[in-house]
């Protein structure tokens, strides 16, 4: 019995040993995975932050206080954040009530050919504009963009140019746009410090609209779309706001975070991948939130600028009826804006810039607007040097800073790569201009782009030559430095064009291999 009695013992204790190890095994197992998605986060996070393209910024958004920077300065393609300045001007007009959120849409050729994503709603077609807003913040919709711009501003051109102006009148003195999507063009930039800046305004301004960035999904027609933001609903406090990607602009993201009574908006920009981008993102968050105050909240950060002149609206908005109907298809509900966004105060008004658009077919010389008072690093940031732009002719425009050129050309992608042609009352140039060397060759000439360096602009047009076969056979490229803001840049140009008509054409040519382009007298 003895015996018999020690094996019992044995086997008892042996199972119990084996399940304890299994037990081991499992927690090992469990703790492996949980270290390694630890390390390749930070792995990630790391080789983020030495991405060249990169640029990051993190600002407390109750004290406006800069909490961490990393060429929050430099220029870079904005993307589909743009999107996020589009959203600011519906906002605006639905607060003014020049439109409802059962306003419908339309859809024109244009807006309707835009590269996706996209809804796909076809020409004549229409949306809602609470359907185009949840579009843009789930699904990055650049037709819905297209179309609200058209609507708001008349013609996306115009749009652009109202967007450009609600950004220096934001402070965002380094912003230019020049459609309302983010899709390629070489010539709308922007910085991380001036995304953080949207990013905060759009929060203090326009409260009652905010809880949209937060969507995680919603209906359209038997679609159910799903937000591209990765981090709302995964880190905590995260409460929107935009990504953003393309070739030339890498993977960008702003972020918002609200908890614990402290407040931040963070900026991730020229990212490697998403992974990355995200990792970034979350590394910044756990670092400086701690960081941030659980005081303030009073201070005007962001000066709401004067509402922007009267746009263009043309349908009749819908039956209030349908609207109801249309608002059951969200699967998401809105969170409620939380009370330290709310409680922000800011001033109806805030400053004019000095300018206005003129006539265009000619070059005009802007005025520097009065460079803020505030200590704030925020606020108080220098504005760029005067600079020479060609602009489009429009009433009630209210005034605008000089947008600032693209540093360097991007890289062709799906979407509109319309010519920008310049149309002219002439072909024939007059004596005084025709006599002009210093700018390289005379006459017309195409510009494909702009670069931060001559041997860059010269590499540009050895690309663009090899793509335009014959009609830049007899071509002469060259390369003309201008200074905007400090930087010193130069256009990419091909000259030695015997008229208009020639020019045009190689333009074209240039625009079927994908590389965008305009023609202009010079």
């Amino acid at each position: 019995m003895q015996a018999k009695s020690g094996i019992v013992s044995r086997s008892v204790s042996s199972v119990s040993s084996s399940r304890s190890g299994s037990f081991f095994a499992r927690l090992l197992a469990i703790l492996s995975v949980a270290v390694t998605i630890v390390m390749v986060d930070s792995v990630n996070a790391d080789a983020e932050a030495a991405n060249p393209k990169y640029a990051g910024i993190v600002v407390d958004a109750k004290t406006g206080n800069v909490l961490y920077s990393e060429n929050a300065d430099r220029l870079q393609y904005p993307a589909s954040l743009t999107k996020m300045m589009t959203l600011y001007m519906t906002f605006e007009a639905l607060e003014q009530g020049r439109i409802r959120l059962d306003t419908p849409v339309p859809f024109s050729a244009h807006a309707s050919a835009q590269a996706p994503t996209k809804l796909g709603v076809r020409a004549g077609g229409t949306i809602t504009v609470e359907q185009g807003i949840l579009g843009l913040v789930t699904l990055s919709a650049n037709d819905a963009a297209t179309a609200l711009g058209e609507m708001l501003g008349g013609s996306e051109d115009r749009f652009a140019q109202l967007m450009t102006a609600k950004a220096h009148a934001l402070g965002m003195t380094r912003t230019t746009y020049r459609n309302a999507n983010g899709l390629p063009n070489t010539a709308q930039m922007t910085t991380a410090r001036d995304q953080a800046r949207l990013g905060i305004a759009l929060r203090q301004h326009f409260p009652q609209y905010y809880g949209y960035f937060s969507t995680r999904a919603f209906k359209f027609g038997s679609r159910t779309i799903r937000s591209h933001n990765r981090l709302v609903g995964s880190v905590r406090g995260v409460d929107g706001i935009k990504t953003g990607y393309t070739r030339a602009a890498g993977f960008n993201l702003v972020s918002s975070v609200q908890v614990d009574g402290k407040s931040i908006v963070g900026v991730v920009m020229g990212g490697a991948s998403t992974p990355a981008r995200d990792a970034q993102m979350r590394n910044l968050i756990a670092s400086y939130l701690p960081k941030a105050s659980s005081r303030g909240g009073s201070s005007a950060l962001i000066a709401q600028a004067a509402p922007a002149p009267a746009m263009i609206v043309t349908p009749a908005p819908v039956q209030p009826k349908k609207a109801q109907q249309m608002a059951k298809t969200i699967t998401a509900a809105q969170p409620p804006v939380s009370a330290a966004a709310a409680d922000l105060s800011l001033p109806h008004k805030g400053p004019l810039p000095d300018a206005r658009y003129q006539v265009a077919e000619t070059e005009v010389a802007y005025a520097e607007t009065a460079q803020s008072k505030s200590d704030n690093p925020l606020v108080a940031q220098p504005m760029p040097a005067p600079t020479k732009v060609k602009t489009m002719a429009f009433k009630q425009q209210a005034s605008v800073a000089v947008p600032t050129p693209a540093p360097a050309y991007m890289p062709p992608e799906q979407g509109d790569t319309s010519v920008d042609e310049v149309t002219t009352a002439s072909t024939t140039l007059s004596p005084t201009r025709a006599a002009s060397t210093s700018n390289g060759p005379t006459g017309w000439v195409v510009q494909v782009g702009v670069s931060p360096s001559r041997q860059m602009a010269m590499d540009l047009l050895e690309s663009a030559r090899s793509k335009g076969g014959k009609a830049l056979a007899s071509a002469k490229p060259f390369a003309v430095a201008y200074a905007a803001g400090g930087d010193q840049l130069y256009r990419a140009r091909f000259g030695g064009f015997d008229d208009q008509r020639d020019a045009v054409n190689a333009c074209k040519a240039l625009k079927k291999a994908g590389i965008k382009c305009w023609a202009a007298a010079q």
